[in-house]
């Protein structure tokens, strides 16, 4: 196993009709969306990793943010979503790799490459493609896979950050260099990279030009 599917914060607080306003995600596209990205990567062989933001259920917690709470069903992965296997892992920050154990299963996997998909682009997502790269995987954001609620200067101000960190937007695994094994593999033709300048996401009011999500480069919070 070379690439890894990493699946972020697809939770109930932040999908389901019950959220707040504040999360205002277009849940039937995303959730369509990195369905579809499930499996093809399930299907590719490729390991599927899911992703969890929890927050301490303490009673100051409760008060400041009300979602993605410890032992809360609002916490748990959105129903609708695609489960491809067992491998769930829990985050108390943006960075998804600052779960031990999540780092020790990439390195037992021989996991080399993350292809991230999720909630929020420009917060989890963003947070956990730049620790990524910090610690020397190969990683990219998928178009389509992702969406933001995040105000425009946030956002703006994370996307920099990814285009420094030379972290691009590709369609999947026929978007990047795992690409060339499964053209060997499956005889299929890889396709022209996207621009990440014209990478679209399923935004909360219509798409986003790149591939966003809410914020989530703080420590309490997820998106």
């Amino acid at each position: 196993m070379n690439t890894a599917l990493i699946v972020i914060d697809m939770q109930n607080d932040y999908l389901w009709p019950a959220r707040k306003p504040r999360f205002a995600y277009d849940t039937e596209a995303l959730v369509a969306s990195v369905n579809g990205i499930i499996r093809r990567y399930a299907g590719q062989g490729c390991g599927v990793v899911y992703i969890r933001h929890i927050i301490q259920n303490l009673p100051t917690n409760r008060l400041l943010f009300d979602f993605s709470l410890a032992g809360t069903e609002g916490a748990e992965l959105y129903g609708g979503l695609v489960i491809a296997s067992e491998n769930r892992f829990d985050k108390y920050f943006g960075d998804a790799l600052t779960n031990a154990a999540l780092r020790e299963w990439l390195e037992k996997h021989g996991v080399e490459r993350l292809h991230l998909c999720g909630l929020d682009q420009y917060g989890c997502v963003t947070a956990t493609a730049l620790g990524a790269k910090k610690r020397g995987y190969e990683v990219a954001i998928l178009k389509g896979g992702t969406a933001t609620v995040m105000p425009p200067k946030r956002a703006a101000k994370a996307q920099r950050k990814l285009d420094e960190a030379g972290i691009e937007y590709i369609l999947g695994l026929e978007g990047s260099t795992h690409a060339q094994t499964l053209r060997r593999r499956h005889a299929h033709r890889q396709p022209e990279r996207p621009d990440a300048a014209d990478a679209p996401g399923v935004g909360a009011r219509g798409p986003d030009r790149r591939g966003g999500y809410p914020r989530d480069d703080e420590a309490a919070e997820p998106v």
